[in-house]
């Protein structure tokens, strides 16, 4: 083959793998600082909330579009159940799936993509953990990493994170310390509700000032069957937009989505959800809530954001989930090499 025509075809693989390359996944994270706080003593459990050493928090929850970039990148055969059919079929789901096994693939619905993604496990939040740590590729193991998932593991007793994972699913003590620790010191307090307060958020609605572009403020949650979304009375709303952040900046920790967590003194056949989400009473919101369900269950109320040690999570902010990035830089390599090689001729 001439260098020419090598050229040529070399300079339409590049252009069709820029049309193809995966969404990257962009990950905000937001330090929990404060380290050897007290604990509180008003909540359920009592204790809660003491963390020894900072840590860093997702700033949102795990949306649909961050789901549908993991499910394209590991997920083309999907021997784990990493996708639940409802994702597809229920209105409060975000996420399709064409193609059968071995060439499955996934796409967001519309007006979907920044609401938090639903029907998932404890385990398929261990698995994103592991997938992540890993670097995030087509190749990266979702089997081993922050968790040791074995014989394809998807039910049973939820094994304990390994020591030096670097992105994980949040103790019971590191999430209730984002959500509700005033911060500031290691002896503030504690806010009853995650939006900086001890007053009961006001429910949102397609109309109330809660809602709106990420970040914005005020004493708003999403809950109680208040926000109108795509045509629903009630349903998971754009990640951001639903009141104040806690003290340190995450945002829809009271409301939207339940979210996992490792419940504290509780053994591996049930693991915690806290929170609250679209459709709860008031309480269900608060420090004084707490729930243990099996780790394999999987409802449009159920959501995640993952947890990771200070200096990790911030040094992978951006990443190729089908790891495409690589061929596109071998190929533009090859295209220069090439013309360098013309221009000495």
């Amino acid at each position: 083959m001439n260098a020419l025509r090598f050229t040529r075809l070399a300079a339409a693989l590049v252009v069709a793998l820029s049309v193809t390359a995966a969404h990257a996944i962009t990950i905000d994270w937001v330090t929990v600082g404060d380290p050897g706080n007290a604990a509180d003593t008003t909540g359920d459990p009592n204790p809660a909330g003491a963390v020894a050493a900072s840590f860093q928090i997702m700033k949102y929850e795990f949306t649909n579009q961050q789901y549908t970039d993991f499910l394209n990148s590991v997920a083309a055969t999907d021997p784990y159940s990493l996708y639940n059919a409802s994702m597809g079929t229920d209105a409060r789901g975000g996420i399709t799936q064409s193609g059968s096994a071995g060439s499955f693939t996934y796409a967001v619905k519309p007006n979907m993509g920044d609401k938090p993604v639903n029907f998932v496990s404890w385990f398929d939040a261990a698995r994103v953990s592991n997938w992540l740590m890993n670097g995030a590729t087509s190749t990266s193991s979702t089997e081993t990493g922050a968790y040791t998932l074995v014989g394809g593991q998807t039910s049973g007793n939820a094994p304990a994170v390994n020591s030096g994972a670097t992105f994980f699913i949040p103790t019971e003590d590191q999430w209730y310390k984002a959500a509700y620790y005033k911060g500031g010191s290691t002896n503030a307090g504690y806010w009853t509700y995650a939006t900086q307060s001890d007053t009961t958020p006001s429910a949102v609605t397609s109309g109330s000032t809660g809602i709106g572009t990420a970040g914005s403020t005020g004493n708003f949650a999403n809950y109680a069957n208040g926000a109108m979304w795509n045509g629903q009375f009630g349903n998971v709303t754009t990640v951001g937009t639903n009141g104040s952040p806690s003290a340190y900046g995450a945002f829809d920790m009271s409301g939207n989505i339940e979210e996992w967590n490792d419940l504290t003194g509780v053994a591996g056949s049930t693991r915690g959800l806290r929170g609250g989400s679209w459709p709860y009473i008031p309480s269900g919101l608060s420090a004084s809530t707490r729930n243990a369900f099996n780790p394999s269950f999987e409802f449009s109320v159920y959501g995640f954001r993952l947890a990771g040690s200070v200096s990790s999570p911030s040094g992978v902010p951006e990443i190729d989930p089908a790891g495409l990035g690589s061929v596109l830089a071998i190929v533009t390599g090859a295209l220069g090499l090439l013309e360098r090689r013309r221009s000495r001729r």
